[in-house]
């Protein structure tokens, strides 16, 4: 009965920034926010109960936004995050987290009550309110490569868009800064030129974890790349097969900080407790802080606060 009586933040739903298909439907769409608000409103009330401090994170505030603008927001970004200039991010999820940012998982149950945890639309949302506010980045577990692109794309959002939500592309200058931040530019100058074959771009992707596509599209962004060669190595992946299913796998990442915000509360069998106090059926919590497994495929420990993903080769 206290859901019925607790107060929700209000998040408006045109200020939620997603990562989704144009296809995406309304009703999953709304479904999303839904949960999403339940989720930011237990991130909130638990980070600010430990004193936990909000992400220093820059933002940008420019109507236009040129490519050596997004470059800079990006180097500025990996300082907040305290990340090497110019070296792969071995954990993107840990770099947000230890920077005060949550991220979570979603999880919607399906008309039969079962839990879904995937979505053929929809890939990640999030929300911030600005400087000394909390945030909050929630996503569909996917491929390892996919789900650290995914946080990139919306920790993009949350530095562009917050101070301007009329930006006439954001979708595609998330884009540009995910890739920005997990691929810096002077070492994208160095590492992909117009003469890779697409066996080099799989060898970066065990480099940088980043998807083969989205490193063509990076050599693309700096010039790099011409048009010509973009549409010609596009169609090799497709004569391969590999737009849907590329080589090379990348370690999946696992969010720690709202579990153990929520043992430290709560003890170390934390759903019940916590559900009662913070009005919110344990099934909807272990959906938002899952209990994390030991081993992560494809990576070290995840209780390993410097644990560093692996990215493996797979044979094709």
């Amino acid at each position: 009965m206290k859901f019925f009586y607790v107060q929700a933040p209000v998040i408006p739903m045109d200020s939620l920034r997603f990562r989704k298909k144009a296809s995406a439907s309304v009703t999953t769409t709304r479904r999303i926010h839904a949960f999403y608000a339940e989720s930011f409103r237990v991130s909130e009330v638990m980070l600010n109960r430990l004193g936990y401090p909000p992400p220093p994170l820059p933002h940008a505030t420019a109507e236009k936004l040129s490519q050596e603008d997004i470059e800079e927001l990006a180097e500025d970004t990996r300082e907040a995050l305290r990340l090497a200039p110019d070296q792969p991010v071995p954990h993107l999820t840990r770099a947000l987290e230890r920077a005060g940012i949550a991220v979570a998982p979603i999880a919607l149950n399906d008309m039969g009550g079962e839990e879904n945890g995937t979505s053929s639309d929809h890939f990640g949302v999030s929300y911030w309110g600005g400087p000394g506010e909390p945030a909050l980045i929630e996503y569909f577990p996917g491929s390892g490569d996919r789900d650290r692109f995914t946080l990139a794309h919306e920790l993009a959002h949350i530095v562009l868009h917050t101070f301007r939500p009329w930006a006439p592309e954001p979708e595609d200058e998330a884009h540009r800064f995910a890739a920005a931040l997990l691929v810096p530019f002077r070492r994208a100058c160095e590492d992909i030129t117009e003469q890779l074959m697409l066996t080099d771009f799989a060898r970066l992707k065990a480099t940088w974890g980043v998807s083969i596509q989205a490193l063509i599209m990076r050599g693309a962004a700096i010039g790099n790349i011409d048009d010509v060669r973009k549409r010609s190595l596009f169609v090799q992946l497709s004569q391969r097969g590999w737009r849907k299913s590329e080589p090379v796998s990348v370690g999946q990442e696992r969010p720690l900080l709202l579990w153990k915000t929520l043992q430290r509360l709560y003890g170390v069998r934390p759903y019940v407790p916590a559900s009662e106090d913070l009005a919110i059926p344990p099934t909807v919590l272990r959906s938002i802080i899952p209990t994390p497994t030991r081993e992560v495929s494809g990576a070290t420990p995840i209780d390993a606060p410097s644990s560093v993903v692996k990215f493996q080769r797979r044979s094709h």
